[in-house]
């Protein structure tokens, strides 16, 4: 089942975001108009401003309020994908080039800036204090998150712990968040607000280490980029982390990697599947879904509470 056909009864109001979402990044500038849209009409899954929006279900709906958080999330995760890229050089995202290989770095960085800019000027529109605090603790974690990613980068001696606690920087908080602020913004209550922020959390950790995964096992076309991408890039991941364990398999796949060398990158890949990496991470990653599903039992019975338990499910068994 493909994951939009989870939510159906929000389709009105996502065409309404999605419609927020160009208006927003509009510029006089033509170059900064072009590149923002670039990415945007790459599509993606939207996930963020659906957390949003079923959150704030549970509160005093109103679609014109929760727009500005939901957009404002969606473009802040989309700003950080144009910064990444242009971190990890990467060409392709969402099978489209990147801005950074449509244009250059400068630009990339720049566009990156000014949709994190109008990301921040939409949330003005939400006028409560704590969704600004919440947002701005946020994006401090997530800073910190980009920049110990780029710190480990090929540092084959980092644990387990240190990646657990750069995912949910990168990854994780921008998901709770996301809920979290949906909850904010329609007045929920703060037992509700607490109940979705946790929920977030522990499905965004899947999420991440799903990606992770299908860097090892997804195919370009599913991807949007080449497989082993990250590894490429020096993030060494959850799969690898525990190939690393073993000492005969360490060994080799610190002397095989070499960036010049496709064979060498593919030998590695090979490894770390047989290495048993595969199928922890995959454990690893319903212990959280578990852990999403059990607390989500707190909500009050509705269609929004079963399309989280059903989006939560489908997120740790996607192939793309």
């Amino acid at each position: 089942m493909k994951l939009k056909k989870l939510y159906t009864f929000l389709n009105t109001d996502l065409d309404i975001i999605e419609k927020a979402l160009e208006e927003t990044i509009q510029s006089e500038h033509p170059v900064l108009k072009e590149a923002s849209m670039h990415l945007l009409q790459a599509g993606g899954k939207r996930i963020r401003p659906v957390f949003v929006l079923l959150s704030a279900k549970f509160g005093n709906y109103d679609i014109d309020i929760v727009k500005n958080a939901a957009v404002a999330l969606e473009l802040i995760h989309t700003a950080s994908l144009v910064h990444d890229d242009v971190i990890d050089n990467a060409e392709l995202r969402r099978g489209k080039r990147t801005i950074k290989a449509e244009w250059d770095n400068r630009i990339a960085m720049y566009t990156g800036d000014y949709i994190f800019a109008r990301s921040l000027e939409l949330m003005t529109r939400v006028e409560k204090i704590k969704a600004h605090q919440v947002l701005s603790k946020t994006m401090v974690e997530l800073c910190i998150g980009e920049i110990e990613q780029i710190k480990d980068k090929y540092n084959w001696d980092q644990n387990i712990r240190t990646y657990f606690r750069r995912i949910k920087r990168k990854t994780a908080l921008l998901i709770a968040t996301s809920c979290q602020l949906g909850a904010i913004a329609a007045d929920a209550p703060a037992y509700i607000q607490r109940i979705l922020y946790q929920y977030g959390y522990y499905v965004g950790m899947s999420f991440q280490i799903t990606d992770d995964i299908l860097d090892f096992t997804g195919t370009e076309k599913e991807l949007g980029k080449p497989a082993g991408s990250d590894l490429m890039q020096g993030n060494i991941t959850l799969p690898v982390l525990y190939a690393l364990r073993n000492p005969n398999l360490r060994e080799e796949i610190i002397n095989t990697f070499d960036l010049e060398n496709e064979k060498s990158i593919n030998h590695v890949i090979a490894l770390v599947k047989t290495s048993g990496g595969i199928q922890y991470s995959q454990e690893v990653s319903d212990h959280y879904l578990q852990k999403a599903y059990d607390i989500i039992k707190e909500l009050p019975n509705c269609i929004e509470k079963t399309a989280l338990h059903n989006i939560a499910k489908y997120i740790g068994k996607r192939k793309s």
